[in-house]
């Protein structure tokens, strides 16, 4: 029975937290087994998840480890998590309509499915001379100045960003570098796209 699997899956983690926790604090056995009160071949039984044991005697041997009980369980059934890394040097180079030479960008997330929810980009330019067409796309664009000087339009407004800027818009408002005035220039922009209401 899946109950019973389940209660031999706990066992097998406290046993394991157990042992982790006495040898960190370079205890034996026989020291936690007599701070606790239990016997040396109970304690064994334990940390090898060969005997069940009580919420009392796990309080006991908590205390004997000089940790709350709620520590022997703490990483008990936390969900493994799907967390990609993208190394530096690592994002996919892509190209944007009207990019040229001087003026890079890096996927920094990809591989997210059939549907997109956002992509993060590392922006690099080196050339001042360079020109830029005007972007428009669904959803929000949240920019985050690292390096340069740049005059940045949105719409009818320009704003300055220098290291340490954020700025958020609209990204259906046309919108894209006005004037370069400090290269390189390095930024973070992250596309947040709508999200596609449930059927």
């Amino acid at each position: 029975m899946a109950e019973h699997s389940d209660e031999g899956g706990l066992a097998r983690y406290l046993g394991n937290t157990i042992r982790e926790i006495r040898l960190k604090h370079g205890l034996t056995i026989a020291d936690v087994a007599k701070l606790a009160s239990i016997s040396r071949g109970m304690l064994s039984k334990i940390e090898n998840a060969q005997t069940a044991t009580s919420l009392e005697v796990l309080s006991r041997l908590a205390q004997a480890l000089g940790v709350s009980l709620a520590t022997l369980f703490r990483s008990y059934d936390v969900p493994a998590g799907s967390a990609k890394l993208v190394k530096d040097g690592e994002g996919m180079e892509v190209v944007r309509r009207g990019t040229k030479r001087g003026h890079t960008y890096h996927l920094l997330a990809y591989d997210q499915g059939p549907k997109k929810t956002f992509e993060p980009f590392l922006i690099t330019i080196d050339h001042a001379s360079e020109t830029f067409p005007i972007f428009e796309h669904p959803g929000t664009e949240f920019i985050y100045m690292l390096e340069g000087c740049i005059e940045y339009r949105h719409g009818q407004n320009t704003y300055l960003l220098n290291p340490g800027d954020a700025l958020t818009f609209e990204g259906n408002i046309p919108h894209g570098p006005e004037k370069l005035i400090k290269c390189p220039i390095r930024f973070l922009s992250v596309l947040m796209y709508p999200g596609s209401p449930e059927a």
